[in-house]
């Protein structure tokens, strides 16, 4: 999967589950504002992108998802 493909995935995913349009999501924003995640919501997150990609994100690896880039580059790399 390209890294186009994952972004236009993630961006269709995140639109569709919190409900907030595509044209909000810069790749330098912050996922917690622009979504309005609090720790509930974050969860979901996480485990959207681990079924969908079949990937673990493990605690300690949470605190480096805080923009888009930074969730586009895991799932790249994790792939």
């Amino acid at each position: 999967m390209t890294r186009q493909e994952i972004i236009d995935q993630v961006n269709n995913l995140l639109e569709e589950e919190f409900e907030v349009e595509q044209s909000e999501f810069a790749p330098d924003a912050s996922l917690k504002d622009t979504l309005g995640l609090d720790s509930l919501n974050l969860v979901d997150l996480i485990a959207l992108v681990q079924f969908t990609y079949k990937i673990t994100i493990p605690v300690e690896d949470l605190k480096k998802l805080q923009t888009f880039n930074d969730l586009y580059d895991y799932i790249e790399q994790h792939q």
